[in-house]
């Protein structure tokens, strides 16, 4: 007699990250042991004012609270928005969700505290008001129990990478390219720890130049850097920043890397074009440079690289350039497309927390160890 299998479990996950663009919505399904799924997918492009209001917030130095109010009130409503579009189509009822994994909206990351103080992660955000909006159980709030524990609540998705490319017959390298870029190691070697880290800012510093000079919100394929010339001198005075020495575990955020930390380094004569060309090499070389961090073993290297900034055909060829020895390769191979890998990380996050299970790696974030991330907000 066969044995009956468990229904599949139904998640969404929603991830706004900090380019500020939009809030990606996946829905993934959990069967077993097996390896998340993606469903479905969703894009909800940020409205124009909530962009506005969302920037200003991570730059500000003093808020009101009326102004924390309203851009989380509209935040949500943009998350709940989200949800609503990425089923319409589908045959999935809310009653099949077991949870929303919601990120929320990183507005300051300071894992290190700040003039002295406590160390801190703030993402704006509103669970009860998404469930009731949605009708669907939410988990949020996933960083600040990693940060409790002394860890520095990021990056979170490499636990994530584990569970989608970990392989027992081979090494796996995946590269993120989202506002910023972060690496995981994936070893062969079970007993061997998850190696990740951010190395450095990617779109965040892209996208603003870009929309200070050319009113867009991001460089499509690259092409205006393309037309500028890389400026080695400046290019140097960047890379001069200290966070790039550091070891791991380290992650960083709009805190540290902003226009403002850019202008400081600028002389003044620069063409924009040739400012955006540096800045994409920036992105290069400090992935590069993270790369040789992990002493990995001399030999041929699989990449699998993700995030907005894996359709930017500039800066792929500026990756391939510094990294001779790596094959870049597309998620999708493995049903996981670009942009989607940080939105599913969230839901399986909330799968993660559902079944009382951890979901950081202390390898990574440096937290004293295992914990189950985030709270649970009930329909």
């Amino acid at each position: 007699m066969k044995t009956p299998t468990a229904s599949p479990l139904y998640y969404i996950g929603l991830m706004s990250g900090t380019s500020l663009d939009g809030i990606d919505a996946a829905l993934i399904t959990i069967e077993g042991d097996s390896p998340p799924r993606l469903l479905a997918t969703h894009a909800e492009p940020m409205p124009d004012e909530l962009h506005r209001l969302l920037f200003e917030l991570c730059h500000a130095e003093q808020v009101s609270f009326a102004q924390l109010a309203a851009a989380e009130h509209a935040f949500c409503q943009c998350q709940a928005q989200a949800v609503q579009h990425l089923l319409a189509p589908l045959s999935v009822r809310v009653e099949r969700i077991s949870a929303i994994g919601s990120h929320g909206q990183t507005i300051e990351h300071a894992p290190k505290g700040h003039g002295g103080g406590p160390a801190y992660t703030l993402q704006l955000d509103n669970p009860s008001l998404l469930a009731e909006l949605t009708g669907c159980t939410v988990v949020a709030d996933f960083r600040r129990r990693d940060l409790a524990a002394g860890g520095q609540a990021a990056p979170l998705a490499p636990a994530f990478h584990q569970a989608l490319f970990g392989r027992a017959d081979a090494h796996q390298l995946v590269l993120n390219l989202g506002g910023f870029a972060n690496l995981t190691w994936l070893s062969s070697q079970p007993t061997d720890p998850v190696i990740g880290f951010d190395t450095g800012p990617a779109n965040v510093l892209l996208d603003g130049w870009f929309a200070l000079h050319q009113g867009g919100r991001f460089d499509q394929n690259g092409d205006w850097a393309a037309s500028g010339k890389i400026d080695e001198e400046l290019l140097t005075r960047l890379l001069s920043e200290p966070f790039f020495q550091q070891p791991p575990p380290r992650s960083t955020g709009r805190e540290l890397f902003h226009l403002d930390w850019l202008q400081h380094h600028l002389i003044g004569q620069e063409a924009a074009p040739d400012v955006q060309a540096t800045l994409a090499e920036l992105t290069a070389v400090s992935v590069a440079q993270g790369i040789d961090q992990l002493r990995i073993d001399d030999g041929p290297l699989t990449l699998i690289t993700a995030g907005g900034g894996a359709h930017n055909a500039y800066l792929m060829q500026r990756l391939a350039h510094h990294l001779p020895r790596a094959t870049l390769t597309s998620p999708s191979a493995y049903g996981w497309p670009e942009d989607w890998i940080e939105a599913g990380a969230f839901a399986w996050l909330a799968h993660q927390r559902l079944n009382h299970l951890p979901g950081n790696l202390p390898s990574v974030t440096g937290a004293q160890g295992l914990r189950v991330l985030g709270g649970i907000y009930a329909a």
